[in-house]
């Protein structure tokens, strides 16, 4: 299958890329529509009530990336002065430009996160540290799955030990691929969600819709989310024709996120094969995403590029391959060929 916008490659720099189905192309033509803005588009409201039933919340808003509803998150839970714990290589923290710090007037408590977990005892000692004229902590933010750490899900019971590390805290889970977390461990999403005070999911990413992901939780905290949508200016108005398609992938895109999840592993052991050092481990590849370490990272892009293979790097020397929709089985075998000729 080809991508959106690089028709002849083999499309691996993220799960973003993918072109809505035909489903959600007729969804979209079709939907219902009325004022977001006004809380008149029916659509919406049933993506959002869908969503919310999905993770086991009272309520849930829509908006347009997952970036904002982060910001959302932290804006609500996490008054100005105070510090959010978050793991060094979260999104919250590396990949939202510094969002945090400007929207919310917060400072990160940042945490070793290698393994794509915040451990509770480091919960622990953030805590204690308001002793010591260090700012007061409000809010715990994990991430599920744990990007960097090559699509790492979090286990019941790791949430378990979070939550009682954190002893009463808020946690806001970054789960723009908990549908990948949901399908590689078996948990249900709502067990995993029922864990945490709030938790945000993109339907673009793995589901394949084009655009939006939601926040849900508590229904006053997603009553004051809806006022900082307001402020950061995301409240949409006849959106229901993007959250159509958000419905349908909701609906029907997340037990085919297996499929993905089969193709990593086979990058993984291709990566495996030609670089046994550089940090793809197919029996840990539980999920869509192959991050690893090559000698020369831009050299093997440039090879990829040159075969027909797009990648990317999220960090000095770090290459990342993302598996989703529009890769299929053949694509997988001409990337897999790809690297195992790479420099």
């Amino acid at each position: 299958m080809a991508s959106c916008t690089r028709s002849g490659f083999v499309d691996l720099r993220s799960d973003t890329v993918t072109c809505p189905t035909p489903e959600m192309r007729r969804a979209m033509a079709d939907a219902e529509v009325g004022d977001d803005g006004f809380g008149e588009d029916p659509t919406v409201a049933r993506l959002e009530a869908l969503y919310a039933d999905r993770v086991g919340k009272e309520a849930a808003v829509f908006v347009p990336s997952g970036t904002m509803a982060n910001q959302i998150a932290i804006r609500v839970l996490a008054p100005p002065g105070t510090a959010v714990v978050a793991g060094r290589q979260a999104h919250v923290v590396a990949y939202e430009a510094g969002a945090a710090g400007r929207n919310a007037g917060v400072q990160f408590h940042l945490v070793t996160d290698m393994d794509g977990l915040v451990q509770p005892s480091d919960v622990m000692y953030a805590v204690s540290l308001s002793a010591y004229h260090q700012p007061e902590v409000s809010l715990v933010c994990i991430e599920n799955t744990h990007m960097a750490s090559g699509g790492t899900p979090w286990t019941l019971d790791q949430l378990d030990a979070l939550a009682r590390g954190a002893g009463g805290l808020p946690v806001h889970m970054d789960g723009a691929r908990l549908f990948n977390a949901e399908v590689a461990t078996g948990a249900p999403a709502a067990a995993m969600a029922a864990r945490v005070t709030t938790v945000m999911s993109c339907v673009s990413k793995g589901l394949g819709a084009p655009v939006g992901s939601l926040l849900a939780g508590p229904a006053g905290i997603i009553e004051a989310g809806r006022v900082e949508r307001k402020r950061f200016g995301g409240a949409m108005r006849q959106a229901g024709i993007v959250a159509a398609a958000g419905i349908v992938a909701l609906e029907t895109m997340v037990d085919r996120l297996a499929e993905d999840h089969a193709r990593a592993r086979r990058l993984a052991e291709a990566v495996a094969d030609r670089w046994p050092d550089a940090g793809a481990h197919p029996k840990r590849t539980s999920t869509n995403l192959v991050v690893f370490t090559p000698p020369d990272p831009r050299a093997v892009i440039a090879h990829l590029h040159a075969h027909g293979i797009l990648a990317d790097m999220i960090g000095p020397g770090v290459v990342r391959l993302v598996t989703h929709h529009d890769v299929d089985d053949e694509g997988v075998a001409r990337a897999a060929l790809a690297i195992a000729k790479a420099p």
